[in-house]
């Protein structure tokens, strides 16, 4: 067998060389700080794709005679191509997406992850990441107030995960034959159910459909105005649903939707919850984050109730995706949405380590340090870092709501919770009928035009616009900037009809 000389390789190429190491992140850092300094308002450069793999080709296949100087050029190329296509977060021109440019040093300490390399499921892998999550989990208890010694938080990869995990916690309390023999081992006595608000987000009918929970057992809650579970249909939806043989084994609360920023009213949902031995779940997987905050905290009214809920900290914390905290009143249950033996990484008896590894509470076995870029930024600021600008951007949602009802040839459809706003152009020319693809319309040559970048989202059976404040930068000259944006795009499109 002929052994190929590995190590001769590498060395001769330089990958693992601390000096090139240090200068491809001068070239890096030298890039974006030029990035983050550019203020001018800009929204997408959407290209053609088939353009775009193109010129990825054309990088790929540059000059290959002097390999070193080709590769500082071609990663120099690589980073201007990957700024220039991506969503400008950083400006003000970027209203679209539930998630914000990252607090520069916590995308550092994502660097600092990334080389050392501490897979945090197991603290004998990543040490300070599986203390700190515990301290984090402490500070947050601060705004929650349960059982200092009950209760737990995990981090994982995302919100989907997130609810997906504790809807596995919750289940398998319900159930707990499911986990070794199965939903047939339930025959047709029971028929596991959910119910969720009927503007929650796709994931969380997502996680469903993965644990084998038809569309027909999960269970619609109406809303009313505010786009919040109306509480009084509440307890009539779930008898009916027991009278056709289903067991709902879990609610789903939002603190925080994805469509218009509506919060649950939790403290109601608790009582009844409790009244019928269902687990209370909240996805707050953008709301959430308000608990830091003295002002809007109250909007989470009744959240020490919940058995459970999610928060993204790469949304309302300005970190660096993902990085999602999954609180249990009851720590016990945390341990139930996962059942495995595995001696190779699982210790049959316990030591003072092996009480910081969270791999049998998260789905991931490798998992990503999440912890330490909000850990980072929390030792060295506290609260008030994120707690100062969740504040000034749902008051700047506010002040643009102000706005729009000052404009007669605006609809504002809903009063803003946080920072999401939707709303409609409707000059007086547009029919009823024509309205929604009106919108749909103004928002394509918006993100076309490459100056702003907005959302839409279908409200009653309509399209809307919709904005989201993620970006600190942002004032109320520039929402009226882009109202000026959308009436000069949709004169033109009347005119062109």
């Amino acid at each position: 067998m002929q052994y190929i000389d590995t190590e001769s390789l590498i060395t001769k190429e330089g990958v693992f060389d601390d000096q090139l190491f240090r200068q491809s992140a001068e070239i890096v850092v030298s890039k974006l700080e030029k990035y983050l300094a550019d203020s001018s308002i800009r929204g997408l450069a959407l290209s053609n794709p088939y353009d775009l793999s193109q010129t990825a080709k054309e990088i790929m296949n540059q000059g290959q005679n002097d390999k070193a100087l080709c590769n500082q050029e071609k990663l120099e190329a690589i980073i201007d191509l990957y700024i220039k296509t991506g969503i400008q977060v950083y400006s003000p021109g970027y209203m679209g997406r539930q998630f914000s440019g990252v607090i520069p040093l916590a995308a550092l300490i994502d660097l600092i992850s990334s080389i050392v390399s501490q897979p945090s499921s197991f603290y004998e892998a990543g040490q300070l990441p599986n203390v700190v999550e515990r301290i984090m989990a402490d500070e947050f208890n601060q705004f929650i107030g349960w059982n200092p010694d009950t209760f737990a938080m995990v981090t994982t990869s995302g919100g989907t995960l997130g609810n997906l995990t504790a809807l596995l916690a919750a289940r398998n309390e319900k159930f707990p034959q499911i986990w070794s023999e199965g939903i047939s081992a339930l025959g047709d006595q029971y028929r596991p159910a959910i119910a969720v608000s009927e503007d929650a987000h796709y994931g969380i009918c997502r996680a469903a459909g993965i644990m084998g929970i038809g569309e027909n057992q999960i269970i619609r809650l109406p809303i009313n105005q505010k786009k919040q579970i109306c509480i009084d249909q509440v307890r009539p939806t779930l008898e009916a649903a027991e009278k056709r043989g289903l067991k709902i084994f879990c609610v789903v609360a939002s603190a925080g939707t994805t469509s218009v920023g509506a919060f649950d009213t939790i403290d109601e949902l608790a009582q009844i919850t409790k009244e019928k031995n269902i687990w209370l779940h909240i996805d707050g997987a953008h709301g959430a984050s308000l608990l830091v905050s003295d002002q809007l905290r109250h909007k989470l009214k009744g959240i020490e109730n919940a058995d459970s809920f999610v928060l993204d900290a790469h949304k309302m914390m300005f970190l660096p995706g993902v990085c999602t905290l999954l609180f249990y009143k009851n720590k016990e249950k945390s341990y139930g949405a996962f059942r495995q033996n595995a001696s190779y990484v699982f210790e049959k008896v316990p030591d003072i380590y092996t009480q910081f590894d969270s791999a049998e509470q998260n789905f991931e076995c490798t998992k990503r340090p999440l912890i330490m870029n909000l850990w980072v930024l929390w030792a060295l600021y506290g609260k008030d870092i994120f707690a100062n600008k969740i504040e000034y951007l749902c008051q700047l949602t506010q002040e643009a709501y102000q706005i729009l009802q000052q404009e007669p040839d605006f609809q504002t459809i809903h009063q803003p919770e946080v920072n999401i706003l939707c709303f409609r152009y409707v000059p007086s020319n547009v029919s009823d009928n024509l309205l929604s693809d009106f919108q749909l319309a103004i928002r394509n040559r918006i993100r076309e035009g490459g100056k702003f970048f907005i959302s839409k989202v279908e409200i009653d059976g309509i399209n809307s616009l919709r904005v989201v404040f993620m970006n600190h930068r942002i004032n109320t000259n520039h929402f009226h900037e882009l109202l000026d944006e959308i009436r000069k795009i949709g004169l033109e499109l009347i005119s062109g009809t």
